[in-house]
């Protein structure tokens, strides 16, 4: 009698062990969308930050008006767009840089350097926020490769512990700041 019961508790401690393995991994890869939802907020916050500062540098007056006006109509742009999520985000923020890029030449950054204490607030926030998009935006795809890798393991798969969440994918615009103002 007591051998059918010994087989009847290995089979119990190998579905226990199976569902605790389950469960596990479903709490993981939940742990790891939160993760993903945090680091894609906080991205979306520093992007509002260095449009932001676009914007009050193109106000400030210490640029001409030509500049200040790309200036401010790309970060208006990214303003605009920021609750949306994919290419045509992606395509305003290589504007907001493309135009950074032109509005802060080697000679205009000389020329507002020279101007004192202002244009050097204007530059450290904006290089500040710039840089802090850049560290959002590796924080967010680390986060995302992070989802994608425990999501391609056959567990995930077989027991759809991801449910009909969608595949994340990784932001990929251009954050860098121009050349001469990286310290």
């Amino acid at each position: 009698m007591s051998e059918p019961l010994s087989w009847i508790f290995a089979a119990l401690f190998v579905l226990v062990a199976i569902a605790w393995y389950l469960s596990y991994s479903a709490a993981r890869l939940d742990r790891l969308h939160v993760r993903l939802t945090g680091t894609l907020a906080a991205l979306d916050a520093q992007l509002v930050r260095r449009a932001e500062a676009s914007v009050e540098l193109a106000n400030s007056g210490l640029l001409d008006g030509a500049t200040a006006l790309i200036l401010a109509g790309a970060a208006a742009q990214t303003l605009e767009t920021s609750q949306t999520a994919g290419e045509a985000r992606e395509i305003v923020e290589n504007d907001l840089t493309d135009a950074l890029d032109i509005a802060l030449a080697p000679d205009v950054v000389d020329g507002l350097l020279a101007r004192g204490d202002l244009g050097e607030e204007y530059l450290a926030r904006l290089t500040s926020t710039c840089t802090r998009v850049q560290l959002a935006r590796r924080f967010h795809n680390d986060a995302v490769t992070d989802v994608r890798r425990v999501r391609r393991t056959w567990v995930v798969r077989v027991f759809r512990l991801a449910g009909h969440t969608p595949m994340p994918a990784t932001v990929e615009f251009n954050d860098e700041l121009p050349a001469h103002l990286v310290t």
